[in-house]
């Protein structure tokens, strides 16, 4: 399987009909299946790709919901086929998703007093909640944090968990919960498209120390558990968690979309406990 690129090889941007076919050939559809799902003719699909024909705006919209391609990606379409990008993107904190952001709020107070963050497509920490700031303050220094793990001021989360000052030394079980993320991490690649940003951190964080070689490739076979544990250690403090991902639906804009929100639950008694012991002592 592979991953769909909006660029060739040596740099230069693909034609309409390259990233149509990338894209068709990421979700697994000959032109005939995309064809019938699209309700027009192979014949045109081909034509399409091999830039014999040139497509319409409404087609391409068209051809983009079928492949379930998302809203940064078909604009990568229109402007390939030399229409002005549709979808924007906006601010977290911009007055045109001020309700967005409020029902964002409202999921992360709910989610006290465990942690809850708000990512973008680049693991980057946006939003989070104070139960997060605590276990934050619970095992890293805000300064060692900052210099190494956060050089623009923003702390990306997938590092956190790799660089060795960061979570990695407190994760009890650091290759199970590392090496599935690294899954997830290719498996989002292949849906979403990988943008060069993404590549540079996947490459970032494949180079720190003892990271396995083997997770430099996608292992499509390897088994998904429907849960995971993280479990943390600190100071004869544990917390295990196990965590729920929410996106937003039916989203008109690029940030929005992009945008998990992830809550962190407690997998035991004994962490619903000791959460209570960490919360008394940040007061």
């Amino acid at each position: 399987m592979q991953t769909a690129r909006r660029r060739s090889t040596n740099g230069t941007v693909k034609g309409f009909g390259n990233v149509l076919r990338d894209w068709r050939c990421v979700r697994g559809l000959s032109q005939l299946d995309l064809a019938l799902e699209s309700d027009v003719s192979q014949r045109h699909i081909s034509f399409l790709e091999s830039g014999r024909a040139q497509p319409s705006r409404d087609m391409i919209l068209r051809l983009a919901t079928v492949l379930d391609v998302p809203l940064r990606e078909q604009n990568v379409l229109l402007v390939a086929a030399g229409f002005a990008p549709m979808y924007m993107e906006r601010q977290l904190d911009g007055p045109e998703v001020q309700q967005i952001r409020k029902a964002i709020n409202h999921i992360l107070c709910q989610q006290e007093p465990y942690p809850a963050v708000v990512i973008d497509r680049q693991w980057n920490l946006l939003v989070a909640n104070d139960a997060t700031h605590r276990l934050l303050g619970w095992l890293l220094h805000p300064h060692g944090m900052q210099s190494h793990l956060a050089p623009d001021g923003r702390i990306n989360l997938l590092r956190l968990l790799f660089h060795q000052d960061g979570f990695r030394p407190f994760v009890r079980n650091w290759h199970e919960v590392a090496g599935w993320l690294i899954e997830r991490v290719h498996r989002e690649g292949v849906a979403e498209g990988q943008s060069d940003a993404n590549l540079r951190l996947l490459k970032e964080v494949l180079s720190y120390p003892d990271v396995p070689r083997a997770w430099h490739v996608p292992h499509w076979e390897a088994r998904q558990d429907p849960t995971l544990t993280i479990q943390l250690s600190k100071d004869d403090l544990e917390l295990h968690f196990f965590t729920t991902i929410t996106t937003l639906g039916t989203p008109y804009d690029i940030t929005v979309q992009e945008l998990h929100i992830e809550c962190f639950f407690p997998a035991d008694g004994d962490t619903e406990r000791n959460i209570e012991k960490l919360r008394t002592v940040s007061r």
